[in-house]
């Protein structure tokens, strides 16, 4: 079986190769993997070391090895973490795929939480919950903005999830089946979840460890992008 590692990235130079080694030194047995990383038009110089991770360009000896497969695509604009997301996932050929963010705030060392629960049959999509596992606490509003919307998912989708917006989402290739996204940002989160739950697939909930950043340290998502999530729960819950 191949697990795909779908990374979007946008502006991440500093910590690209510290995940990128953390994604690539993860023991999974058997299961080989692949790492896509998708530029999302990063203006930090991101691009031409994720070149390098590829082996397009020389390498810095400072950056080997990265001896499993990596794969680049670039966007010529600016499009989202959702576009990226649709790019990397198109160019995907595992057999399970996750997504991981370019930053440190997810740990892929809990890539075998989240994998347990498919090799044991008991799951097809399986999300890493941040508040039923060891975290460092992120800030009350944050928190509110998270615990809201996973709420609204709850009483709009009939489930009882915990973490809604987490980054680490496991989908089998047919769980993904007939599914189109159309979000280009980070209401990507609200649109599959509400796909997926829709389709009839109950989603399997693991503990994650979290390390949450906030926006002197690069976050980039915003309040604004939590009316976005609310306003796509409920649209996507009576269309398509």
């Amino acid at each position: 079986m191949l697990l795909s590692v779908v990374m979007p990235v946008y502006n991440e130079y500093r910590f690209l190769p510290q995940i990128v080694r953390q994604v690539q030194a993860v023991d999974l047995g058997d299961l080989e993997r692949e790492l896509i990383m998708v530029d999302d038009c990063s203006t930090d110089g991101s691009l031409e070391l994720m070149e390098q991770m590829e082996g397009k360009t020389s390498v810095d000896e400072a950056l080997k090895p990265f001896d499993r497969p990596i794969r680049v695509a670039r966007h010529q604009v600016n499009q989202g973490k959702g576009a990226a997301l649709r790019t990397g996932f198109a160019l995907a050929a595992g057999d399970l795929m996750i997504i991981q963010d370019a930053d440190l705030e997810y740990d892929p060392e809990d890539y075998k939480k989240l994998l347990a629960p498919v090799f044991k049959g008991k799951a097809e999509v399986v999300y890493g919950s941040r508040f039923t596992g060891e975290r460092r606490n992120m800030f009350f509003h944050h928190w509110v903005g998270n615990r809201f919307l996973t709420l609204v998912t709850n009483i709009l989708y009939n489930t009882t999830l915990s973490d809604m917006e987490t980054c680490y989402k496991l989908f089998t290739r047919d769980s993904l089946k007939d599914i189109t996204i159309k979000s280009d940002r980070f209401n990507f989160e609200p649109e599959i979840t509400a796909k997926i739950l829709k389709k009839g697939i109950r989603i399997y909930e693991v503990p994650i460890s979290y390390t949450g950043r906030e926006f002197d340290e690069g976050k980039k998502i915003t309040w604004r992008d939590g009316l976005v999530a609310l306003w796509c729960l409920v649209k996507f819950r009576f269309t398509d």
